[in-house]
């Protein structure tokens, strides 16, 4: 299972001092890590901007939730997943007042209970925002938390009080030498794969823009699950190692980053983690050349339909770093069989031009099998993938890096093209065992029910403005407050051109919703409203992208909305009978109304900012 979160901007990354991390470790191996550290959420980092931790919060969250029940991954979990639950137990059974912690404590977690891989991730998420142990405490407001942990916050002080009656913090001290070899088993691998990646990407191995990537390591977990984040300047994955057997030891030893689908190396899911190390290598790329991937905007209403998350149909600049990083996995795949051998110091012209016609059918049988995967990809709905890797393929070959060819890659791609050939794509079924999901490269997509709100966002998505109104009125009728359906609905009244209404809307979203999409869009479109008035108040406009910006779990396309309405009054493009069906969207749309029949006049009551 893979669970991905988004949360806080950039310029909300407070590093406090604690002590709430065991062991660090850099990607290199020859490298010493450094003995002053600089602590971010109660997980210690070393200088080095790529580091392999780990963190007593997250253990003492873990070994609590094992506590509570949470067996996943048992049976292949390290030694010391069992022996710390071995002592947690002892130690539970011997006191009654750590029986009494821990019945308050799984009565909680039992009552916050979610389906899948949702109900550990909230709890990973709360974790990497504790200090250290003993106090657990916040390292920011919560109004700057991900919505996830806001769920269940209120676990740490029955956290705190099982920790102390339980002694947690000695039997993680008992079983420090565990971790450190569990890190050590891992190290070699992942620095391997670190440095395959970056030397395909033509990027510098130690560089450091003020961004961070850190794995951390944490046994107790299920190895099955790896757990994605991306706090600000921070990228996250949360893994396990599983156990190996003599034979998958020595085999790991030799395992690079480019490992088949599903294969591990040191008992990692080394596919997972190499998929994050792309999104933070890739991700200023595509943020500083976001203007230039805006202009594949068209295509997000041709991939209504397909089966990916809504965070890609909407966020342009999302859709395309997942597709980019697609491509890359299928170039770099292994394809199941190994190039042919040159043989060393050859010198006769025989033996070279049969290498020469060994490796060209090499080439060619591991291109089929690369475009199979691209295939399948295009199917489960990143449809763009193919042209990015056909313009990775030239690249390859003329040795060209990521960071000088993308704006060239963007700017030369027919967006016609990409949008017809999305529009006539049969994608596969959303429960189809040959879909590939998002976020891993080649990880199966869970079913998903579509709730009303869902549907509503699709038929807006569709121009379907009464049946999208239709829906989230009903939701309203059963949940008065809820914040997705009142933007659905102010999304409705921009697109009928009514102003006013659809002001009072975006006003609404922002004191009930905890939906980081819509209170970030809401934001924006209100700081619109206020720069297309008959008379602009720009400075009411500005705060309300600055406000945009604050947003915990702010997404690319409101940062990017946020940062363009700063720099300049946003004015409504014009619009003429020859324009397309993409510039129906309502994010197109004049925010006061194609109609401009009047102006309005937004109340002035006073909101939390």
């Amino acid at each position: 299972m893979f669970v991905w979160a988004v949360a806080l901007p950039a310029q909300q990354t407070a590093r406090p001092d604690t002590q709430g991390s065991s062991s660090s470790s850099s990607s290199n191996p020859d490298e010493t890590a450094p003995s002053s550290t600089v602590v971010h959420r109660g997980v210690q980092q070393t200088g080095s901007p790529i580091s392999l931790d780990t963190s007593e919060s997250l253990f003492q969250m873990a070994a609590a939730l094992n506590s509570c029940g949470y067996d996943a991954g048992l049976d292949n979990s390290l030694p010391v997943r069992a022996a710390v639950r071995s002592d947690v137990a002892a130690a539970i059974a011997a006191s009654p007042a750590a029986q009494a912690s821990q019945t308050a404590l799984c009565k909680y977690v039992a009552d916050h209970a979610l389906t899948g891989a949702q109900d550990l991730a909230q709890y990973v998420s709360l974790a990497l925002f504790a200090g250290p142990p003993p106090e657990l405490a916040l390292s920011v407001p919560e109004t700057e938390m991900p919505p996830d942990s806001l769920q269940v916050v209120e676990v740490l002080p029955l956290l705190r009080e099982f920790a102390a009656q339980t002694q947690l913090h000695a039997i993680f001290v008992r079983h420090r030498a565990a971790y450190e070899a569990a890190t050590e088993q891992v190290r070699g691998s992942i620095t391997r794969m670190l440095l395959e990646t970056n030397i395909y990407l033509h990027q510098p191995v130690s560089s450091y823009d003020g961004r961070r990537f850190t794995i951390l390591l944490e046994p107790m977990l299920s190895p099955q699950a790896v757990n994605a984040r991306i706090y600000g300047n921070d990228y996250f994955v949360t893994v396990s190692p599983a156990m190996l057997d003599a034979a998958a030891q020595s085999a790991s030893v030799n395992a690079g980053s480019r490992v088949s689908v599903g294969a591990r190396a040191a008992g990692l899911h080394m596919d997972e983690i190499r998929h994050v190390y792309l999104l933070y290598s890739i991700d200023p790329i595509l943020y500083a050349r976001a203007s230039s991937t805006a202009r594949l905007q068209p295509m997000l209403k041709a991939i209504a339909d397909a089966p990916i998350g809504f965070l890609y149909k909407n966020d342009i600049v999302a859709f395309t770093t997942e597709c980019l990083i697609k491509a890359i996995e299928a170039r770099t795949m292994d394809v199941g069989f190994a190039p042919p051998a040159k043989t060393a110091g050859s010198k006769q012209r025989t033996e070279s031009d049969g290498y020469n016609a060994s490796l060209a059918d090499y080439e060619r049988r591991a291109d089929a099998v690369r475009r199979r995967q691209v295939a399948l990809d295009v199917l489960s709905g990143w449809t763009l993938t193919q042209t990015l890797y056909d313009k990775l393929s030239l690249n390859d070959r003329e040795g060209v890096g990521l960071k000088e060819s993308f704006g060239e890659m963007v700017y030369g791609t027919d967006i016609s093209f990409e949008v017809n050939r999305a529009k006539h794509t049969t994608f596969f079924a959303a429960d189809s065992p040959d879909l590939v999901g998002g976020t891993v490269g080649r990880a199966r997509a869970p079913k998903r029910t579509l709730t009303a709100m869902d549907q509503a966002e699709m038929r807006l998505q569709k121009g379907d403005r009464s049946g999208a109104e239709e829906l989230a009125d009903k939701e309203l009728v059963a949940h008065p407050n809820s914040g997705e359906a009142l933007y659905v609905l102010a999304r409705v009244k921009l697109m009928e051109g009514d102003p006013q209404a659809a002001y009072d809307r975006f006003t609404q979203v922002l004191d009930v919703s905890k939906d980081a999409h819509a209170v970030a869009w809401s934001h924006v479109y209100l700081g619109r409203l206020y720069d297309t008035q008959q008379q602009s108040n720009r400075a009411k406009a500005i705060a309300e992208y600055r406000a945009a910006l604050a947003v915990p779990g702010v997404q690319a396309d409101a940062r990017i909305a946020a940062d363009n309405g700063i720099k300049q009054p946003f004015a409504a493009p014009k619009r003429t009978a020859a324009d397309s069906d993409a510039a129906k969207d309502d994010e197109e749309l004049d925010p006061t109304g194609k109609k401009q029949k009047e102006s309005y006049k937004p109340t002035e009551e006073a909101r939390p900012r």
